[in-house]
């Protein structure tokens, strides 16, 4: 078939025309199948960009959760540190009223009669050990010898019992006076025995007399049987030694004698060095009238005093305790409590009884009354 010019190029426009659509469906269909393709891309991509998301999520739960852990793992240390700030106030003077005292029995008592302070096993019948020294000293006094007058050791004074050591030994020779001394700031046990032992009467005598003055101070649970506690049937009770504490402060010269830190005596020619077995006696923070000390295995650490505390004269009582220290310890945790009591009581706000009702005043104003 032939074609002439004319009729070709008409059917190359109506062609041309075919095929724009057909050219614009084509790029429409590359560009649908790469939007696709970048879809699936993109579809394909989501996994991990979701994975991504649940990495960011773990890690926003974990820094979520972190203030918390660090939150929790702060209350303990911030628990502690209240416990420990509570511990050293209580050590020192309790908020509450209670003290800590470690020896077996105490007491705390007003000399002049007044109110119990603290008590510990008051009523324990227990050995008192060289705190029986105090009514050895009271009994050498009421017989009004001659101070001045010298007494000799002797071997009936050695202690075989305990084997405990002395500086004075048998034969030496001091005036009554020096003996009363020694047994009184020193606790020498030879001095001691050998003043019972120059008693007018003889040793027994001595011994009865003790016994006789215990029960006129009303100690109805105390009893001697030699003058100078080596013996654990020496015994007593707390509310009976502040009985005896309160008779024997009415000597001075045991007032002075037991509260002498030390002194040098001449025995035989040479000087010898003594000291207090109490070390509280030359201690600033401490105003003490009248002390002694006492151990034996049986009776444990032993200390009594008359004392002012916190302008208050008191007798305290300690006895059973352990440990080289612990006496002291005690003595000191009871003047730091009653001087921090006494102090709050002393600076405490009036009473408002308008304000009284409130709860948590009330509880405060009660607490200070208690801590009396």
């Amino acid at each position: 078939m032939k074609f002439k010019p004319k009729s070709l190029l008409i059917l190359v426009i109506m062609l041309g025309v075919g095929l724009a659509p057909m050219a614009g469906l084509s790029a429409a269909e590359k560009s649908k199948t790469k939007t696709v393709s970048t879809s699936s891309k993109a579809k394909s991509a989501r996994p991990p960009a979701k994975k991504a998301s649940a990495v960011n999520s773990k890690a926003k739960s974990a820094a979520a959760k972190a203030p918390a852990a660090k939150k929790t793992a702060a209350k303990p240390g911030k628990k502690k540190a209240n416990v420990n700030k509570t511990a050293a106030v209580r050590s020192d003077a309790p908020s509450d009223g209670r003290l800590a005292v470690q020896s077996g029995s105490a007491l705390v008592v007003e000399q002049s009669g007044g109110g119990t302070l603290y008590q510990k096993n008051v009523d324990a019948v227990v050995p008192i050990a060289s705190i029986t020294k105090l009514m050895t000293a009271m009994v050498v006094l009421d017989g009004a010898p001659d101070l001045h007058a010298n007494i000799a050791i002797g071997d009936e004074d050695v202690d075989y019992l305990r084997g405990s050591r002395s500086r004075l030994h048998v034969g030496a020779s001091m005036t009554r006076e020096t003996a009363l001394l020694l047994a009184l700031m020193s606790s020498e046990n030879r001095a001691a025995h050998a003043l019972a032992r120059h008693y007018p009467a003889g040793e027994q005598a001595f011994i009865a007399a003790m016994n006789a003055k215990a029960r006129a101070l009303g100690m109805v649970d105390t009893h001697f049987e030699d003058p100078t506690g080596l013996t654990s049937n020496n015994v007593s009770t707390a509310q009976d030694l502040v009985k005896m504490v309160r008779a024997a402060h009415r000597y001075p010269l045991i007032r002075e004698f037991s509260t002498t830190p030390e002194a040098t005596v001449e025995i035989a020619g040479q000087p010898l060095e003594f000291h207090n077995t109490n070390p509280l006696v030359k201690s600033a923070s401490w105003d003490v009238g009248l002390s002694k000390t006492g151990y034996i295995h049986e009776a444990g650490k032993c200390l009594v005093m008359q004392a002012r505390v916190a302008g208050k004269p008191v007798v305290i009582v300690l006895l059973d305790s352990a440990g080289r220290l612990t006496r002291v310890g005690d003595a000191n945790r009871i003047r730091r409590w009653m001087e921090n009591t006494y102090a709050m009581h002393k600076y405490a706000a009036p009473v408002d009884h308008a304000a009284a009702e409130l709860p948590g005043r009330l509880v405060a104003i009660r607490h200070t009354g208690d801590m009396l």
